[in-house]
């Protein structure tokens, strides 16, 4: 059949939609910081915005350290294959 499913994400207007509704719902815990009353243990925690910027900061630095680590955890392209070729024998190739 040449018939395609279409998904939600296939159509870029809903795409936008709920980018929107992210957008929205980040604005409002970030009023919700201005109204509601906290429970500190730390002075940081009273600064305006707070958990915010923390978990902002969280997620770049997230991202810079998987980066780091892309360097030494990364293999080569042909890494599974490469075992073939030194003459490691796999178990399709087993003579019975």
């Amino acid at each position: 059949m040449d018939h395609k499913d279409k998904h939600l994400f296939d159509n870029p207007q809903n795409v936008k939609r709920i980018l929107r509704i992210l957008y929205l719902i980040c604005a409002l815990l970030f009023a919700m910081d201005f109204i509601l009353p906290r429970h500190t243990t730390h002075s940081w925690e009273n600064l305006w915005g707070f958990y915010a910027i923390y978990g902002f900061v969280g997620c770049v630095l997230l991202v810079l350290i998987a980066k780091w680590m892309r360097k030494f955890l990364m293999r080569p392209e042909n890494y599974y294959d490469s075992h073939e070729l030194q003459g490691i024998e796999s178990d399709n190739n087993v003579d019975a």
